[in-house]
């Protein structure tokens, strides 16, 4: 295997462990919440994670079969995030000054989805081979669209749950 090869493969290694590792982070947050909408939309980024983790999985089976990526590998569908409120229902404005675990699972969230993208954005500037070039950049596009409803989420929040938890510094 030359070394291009054995970059690539280590880079879907890489990726597979983050969207394995943000899957589970996803079912602890929908376990964790009380809104009935943030556990359906966890879970169901849960599971996009789990198709990003298998896509790229079967491109790594791949480049260490031939040596390329398997042009035949597709992802699922994307389910639509967004509006005002695009994880959490309207009601948990009710309860925003005791939703510590849904504001730290935003955050948290933000920052993985942050890295996915950047990470995947580096490995599509990185590479000269087309067809791994457009997988991470398929990718990048599609966490940029979780990290953009994580944001819409806590901006949404943010000046709430500070106000009314008594942390704001007015």
């Amino acid at each position: 295997m030359d070394e291009s090869t054995k970059r690539v493969a280590e880079g879907l290694k890489k990726a597979m462990q983050a969207e394995h590792e943000g899957r589970h982070f996803y079912l602890m947050a929908a376990g964790s919440t009380q809104d009935a909408k943030g556990q359906a939309t966890f879970t169901d980024l849960a599971e996009e994670e789990l198709d990003h983790f298998n896509y790229l999985k079967r491109h790594y089976e791949s480049v260490l079969k031939t040596g390329k990526v398997d042009a035949t590998a597709v992802l699922g569908e994307q389910k639509a995030l967004s509006g005002t409120h695009p994880i959490f229902s309207e009601e948990i404005k009710t309860r925003v000054k005791d939703a510590h675990y849904e504001m730290t699972a935003l955050s948290i969230g933000i920052q993985l989805e942050l890295s996915a993208v950047n990470f995947y954005r580096a490995e599509a500037e990185a590479t000269s081979d087309p067809q791994v070039k457009k997988l991470h950049e398929e990718l990048a596009k599609w966490e940029q669209g979780h990290l953009a409803a994580l944001e819409q989420q806590a901006n949404a929040l943010k000046e709430d749950y500070w106000h009314d938890a008594g942390f704001a510094p007015f």
